[in-house]
């Protein structure tokens, strides 16, 4: 073995490439999970346009009235309440804002997305199980802006404040979740090729006859 072989293979033993029988200490990530990470760290950077991209395919998912993910191996159902608001980077329009029961399944907002514009802001409702969780999220950092959590059952104030907190970390986790569902297909070869297409085809309405039961569910969490 010559000399500069030696210290190369002295450094990737001092940087921890290899181990000491000079194999390689990692195994190399395959492309899929090499994409994931960088999705996932521009989203915790901070990345508005991950943010919208997000929040734009959790509402086309949501529509159908289907879970969204599995959370503790339960479905877990999103619902886009009241206010939305949208953004883009580019045109005649680059802020777009509307409020109703139903404004964000809208036909007015839809088209917004077709021209452009992301979501950037709204108000969600989470089901899972028999609880039902509302949160208002921001594309910029998926901060939490407010939250409503289900009613409480104990009755004892010591153990309220821990209930409490409970639920809040559910929510954050069911957040999470729903992130790293996105970033799964976000990451993945079907992105480009499929689920953009149907994207598009659900903002121009060319679906045909759309569901209703994103109506349905509105009318019936207007009435808990």
């Amino acid at each position: 073995m010559g000399k500069r072989e030696q210290a190369r293979e002295e450094a990737a033993f001092m940087r921890g490439d290899v181990g000491v029988d000079g194999a390689a200490t990692e195994e190399k990530q395959d492309a899929a999970e090499v994409e994931r990470g960088k999705a996932r760290e521009a989203l915790l950077r901070g990345k508005a346009y991950l943010g919208r991209e997000f929040l734009t395919w959790l509402l086309w998912r949501s529509e159908s009235g289907e879970p969204v993910a599995a959370f503790e191996k339960t479905g877990l159902s999103v619902l886009f309440l009241g206010r939305v608001v949208l953004k883009g980077i580019s045109g005649d329009v680059t802020e777009l804002s509307a409020r109703g029961a139903m404004a964000p399944y809208s036909e007015q907002v839809r088209q917004g997305m077709d021209r452009g514009l992301l979501v950037h802001q709204a108000r969600l409702m989470l089901t899972h199980g028999e609880k039902a969780y509302e949160v208002t999220l921001d594309a910029e950092f998926l901060d939490i802006r407010a939250a409503k959590l289900p009613a409480l059952m104990s009755e004892e104030d010591d153990s309220r404040t821990g209930e409490r907190l409970y639920l809040a970390e559910q929510l954050s986790a069911m957040i999470t979740t729903l992130v790293e569902a996105f970033i799964a297909v976000r990451a993945g070869r079907t992105w480009s090729k499929q689920v953009v297409p149907a994207m598009k085809e659900w903002m121009r309405g060319e679906e045909g006859t759309r569901k209703q039961t994103a109506l349905q569910r509105a009318a019936s969490a207007r009435k808990r």
